[in-house]
């Protein structure tokens, strides 16, 4: 292994280690059981881009019927996954604020159908799309958004959205000559950060900040470095005020998606959670309660019943994953030395979906 494939497995590897009763003695008569035909499984429906723009225009059209109506148990028809529970929020939060729920207008997509067997599931594709609030002038974003299907049975659903940030550009993902992109294993050890191994680096590099190791793999930004920042004043801010602040991103259960773009590198889809606890200095004093912050107010009911205040966060991501270097190789910074490349967050989405407010523990 060369100098430069060792360095970057060693910090990986670095980051991987921070989750009938009894019978007589004369038979009993017994009664006759009926076999029946087992019942047919149905017939996978092959992935195809027809497939894929079929779905993609359902889910748009019966999306915008349940927010046009207000109609939460609808729009929960059509999201699983980190989208359930915020859409689930963001429902709740239009009856606090008595809003309606915002609708969208969607433009021409972008549709990345990757090769896969049509008997393997989960079956999915990748949608990248420009859209807009409706009603709402400048409001125009590019949404990247992963659908997908769990069996014959089941129906497409979307199951991770994230904002492009306006900076960004998505890489280019080539196609082959029938129009399908190529999917990457989540174990792909070709790119810089294998898949499924982007959501613990990336809450490590949150948590730890631009110190940690995690940084030597993944770029500094508002949603990496920059969140380890906001915690930090946040802290400050309740320290102030007699109220202690915790706050840990951690993996989810949730999906992982992948895709193969130019140069050997990856575009990879995925969530974390983010759980804050907000309490007050003085746990012995029953009468001490911490306020209610305004961003989960529609998630309580206006009180607080013990001494501290607990929040959950989904927050979903796509990043940008290099292909890993050769020795050598790397991008030239302002020193006019090379550095290795580094994984980049371009979209994000999220926000709170819980919030719950426990009795006091005994002292």
């Amino acid at each position: 292994m060369n100098t430069a494939r060792k360095s970057l497995s060693l910090v990986v590897a670095a980051l991987l280690v921070f989750a009938a009763g009894c019978a007589g003695d004369e038979p009993e008569a017994r009664p006759t059981t009926v076999v029946t035909a087992a019942e047919e499984k149905p017939e996978p429906e092959p992935l195809t881009l027809e497939v894929a723009e079929r779905e993609f225009r359902t889910f748009v059209t019966n999306d915008d019927v349940a927010r046009a109506a207000g109609d939460e148990r609808l729009a929960l028809n059509w999201v699983s996954d980190g989208e359930s529970p915020l859409v689930a929020a963001e429902y709740r939060k239009a009856a606090f604020d008595g809003d309606p729920v915002r609708r969208y207008t969607y433009g021409k997509p972008k549709l990345y159908v990757p090769k896969l067997e049509p008997d393997v599931f989960p079956q999915w594709f990748v949608a990248s799309v420009p859209r807009s609030v409706q009603g709402e002038k400048k409001s125009e974003e590019t949404a990247v958004m992963a659908f997908i299907l769990r069996s014959p049975a089941d129906h497409w659903t979307l199951s991770l959205q994230a904002e492009l940030d306006p900076k960004a550009k998505l890489p280019k993902i080539p196609l082959d000559a029938a129009g399908y992109a190529t999917a990457l294993t989540t174990a792909d050890s070709s790119v810089l950060i294998r898949p499924r191994e982007m959501p613990g680096i990336h809450a490590t590099l949150v948590y730890e900040g631009p110190d940690s190791v995690a940084a030597k793999v993944m770029r500094s930004g508002p949603v990496t470095t920059g969140y380890y920042e906001q915690f930090r004043k946040a802290r400050r801010k309740a320290r102030q005020k007699d109220l202690t602040l915790t706050r840990v991103p951690t993996a989810t259960p949730y999906p992982i998606f992948q895709l193969r773009t130019e140069h050997g590198g990856g575009l990879v889809l995925y969530s974390l959670y983010r759980n804050s606890v907000t309490g007050v200095k003085d746990k012995e004093d029953r009468t001490a309660k911490p306020p209610i912050p305004p961003e989960i107010a529609h998630l309580l009911d206006g009180t607080v019943e013990g001494n501290e205040i607990h929040a959950s966060e989904v927050l979903q991501f796509v990043a940008y994953d290099p292909a890993r270097p050769e020795e050598g190789d790397g991008e030239k910074e302002k020193d006019g030395a090379a550095h290795p490349a580094k994984a980049e967050v371009i979209a994000d989405a999220g926000g709170y979906y819980k919030g719950v407010t426990p009795p006091a523990k005994n002292p």
